[in-house]
């Protein structure tokens, strides 16, 4: 290869010698062209030197991984072309990796401050919030004059006390929201000459007798149900009419305010007068002040009704469709309740909790009462007809 290169460097020499060049400048070539060929020679040596030792180590075969293992980069050939830039391009390696390394660790560092001032913020916020707490809930009360009230509290230590009313304070604020707000939800029964109905309707609001609903003209409105008028009629008659719900109460007077302007619904009873367990607004029928065997409780959610759910008729939940029928359909279930006076209705109730579709099933079975009562009807038509008529007619000759 040296002698191709140093041939072909000759023949140009020669081509050119009537041109412009001086010889001066085809020396500097040819001797720049000997010291680069010497050096690439010398390289390719060595490479194939560890090449023959490699084969021989490994019995002939090609040593695995050796395109990679012997694969140099440009500076490195750089550095061994030129062995002069081999000290300069070490050097800018080395100042490029300080640098990277003094911009991370100060960065660090940095990141490292702020972290530290966020944790004195928070608990400096949260020490500050503590002792606001222990002072605002922790302090005796006073009566008009501005005297001090004793309490059970008093004769304890100053930091004891106020620790210990906070503590009764938060105490309180709890029992408020998981319990109900008052112990007897509806007032004692009608007493004579009123009429107290005989049972209690107990209904819930929401995807029950109205479902959520928006649209671009209206916004976020609530849906009346399909015959929700006609079925709080036709409940009246026979039922004390309850809604029972888990929403707010400044959501629900409004809207049941439009939906029932004769007022069949008697009470209306709203989240706070839910048990609060597990992330469920229960409701507990044993504050409702009513015997427990009349008490009909519709609802779709089982987790509303965990406590008490042999009182429960579950339907299922209405999503806002115009061909639901369910309240038809339900109307004609507590009409056959009221009707035939069940002294328990739990026993009823229980039998519908083992179906999907309590309402189905008790359409299936009013299917079967019927067609029951047609094939009676049928059998007592065909029976014989009184011998004294067949007298009477055989008598007149007829």
């Amino acid at each position: 290869m040296i002698q191709t290169g140093a041939t072909k460097l000759l023949r140009y020499a020669l081509k050119n010698m009537g041109r412009k060049p001086c010889i001066s400048s085809f020396l500097g070539k040819l001797h720049l062209e000997r010291r680069l060929s010497s050096q690439v020679a010398l390289t390719l040596t060595k490479d194939c030197h560890h090449s023959a030792r490699a084969l021989l180590w490994n019995g002939g075969n090609k040593p695995r991984g050796y395109s990679t293992e012997r694969k140099q980069t440009s500076p490195e050939i750089l550095s061994k072309l030129f062995p002069q830039t081999a000290t300069n391009i070490d050097e800018e390696t080395e100042r490029e990796r300080k640098r990277k390394e003094d911009e991370e660790a100060k960065e660090n560092e940095k990141a490292w401050k702020r972290m530290k001032f966020g944790f004195a913020v928070f608990g400096g916020s949260g020490v500050a919030l503590l002792v606001w707490a222990i002072y605002e809930f922790g302090k005796p009360e006073v009566d008009a004059d501005g005297q001090i009230i004793e309490d059970e509290f008093s004769e304890n230590a100053i930091v004891q006390q106020y620790i210990q009313r906070m503590w009764k304070s938060l105490n309180y604020y709890q029992k408020m929201i998981q319990e109900p707000s008052r112990a007897k939800l509806l007032p004692d029964p009608l007493k004579p000459p009123y009429i107290q109905p005989p049972y209690t309707l107990v209904l819930e609001m929401k995807d029950v007798l109205v479902h959520p609903d928006w649209t671009y003209q209206t916004g976020w409105r609530f849906k009346k149900r399909p015959g929700v008028d006609m079925f709080l009629q036709e409940c009246a008659k026979f039922f004390e009419i309850v809604v029972f719900t888990a929403e707010q109460g400044m959501t629900v007077f409004p809207i049941l305010d439009a939906l029932d302007p004769n007022g069949y619904i008697m009470y209306r009873l709203v989240r706070d007068a839910t048990h609060f367990v597990d992330g469920h607004h229960v409701k507990n029928l044993d504050n409702l002040n009513r015997d427990l065997k009349r008490v009909i409780v519709v609802d779709w959610d089982p987790n509303a009704t965990q406590m008490h759910p042999d009182n429960t008729f579950n339907i299922p939940r209405w999503s806002g469709n115009d061909d639901d029928t369910q309240l038809m359909d339900l109307i004609s279930f507590l009409k056959t309740i009221a009707t035939s006076e069940v002294d328990d209705v739990r026993d009823v109730l229980h039998y519908y909790r083992q179906f999907n579709d309590p309402i189905a099933q008790f359409r299936e079975n009013q299917r079967k009462l019927l067609a029951q009562m047609q094939e009676r009807e049928r059998e007592e038509q065909a029976k014989a007809k009184p011998i004294v008529k067949n007298w009477t007619r055989s008598f007149l000759g007829r």
